[in-house]
């Protein structure tokens, strides 16, 4: 990786070394499903720890209808947060940027509750 496409520290590394961070994200448009995304800039673990933030603090769950009942919601807004930011040459680096900036000011949310 160069250093051009260093990630903040405490940030994964880019997506893959055949997709460089400055890469237009362009794939990213249209028709693309939340779960490529995660995938692709490698944030489903961090999207794991919100949700797992959530049952903590609604006292689990007993069912799987009740489990996708509390994190379908939270799935929902990240989708509309990615479909707001988005812009066309957006990067994978700003992408993951997008998705991790999301995922910590809702964890800090919660955590203040």
């Amino acid at each position: 990786m160069t250093e051009k496409e260093k990630l903040p520290e405490g940030s994964s590394a880019c997506i893959s070394p055949e997709a460089p961070c400055d890469t237009p994200a362009s794939e990213f448009s249209g028709g693309v499903t939340l779960e490529r995304i995660m995938d692709e800039t490698d944030e489903m673990n961090h999207l794991n720890q919100l949700v797992l933030l959530h049952m903590e603090k609604n006292g689990g769950f007993t069912t799987p209808e009740a489990y996708f009942t509390l994190v379908q919601p939270v799935l929902d807004l990240l989708e509309v947060e990615i479909q707001v930011r988005y812009w066309p040459g957006m990067t994978k680096k700003d992408m993951k940027l997008v998705v991790q900036d999301w995922i910590d000011g809702e964890i800090a949310s919660l955590q203040k509750e």
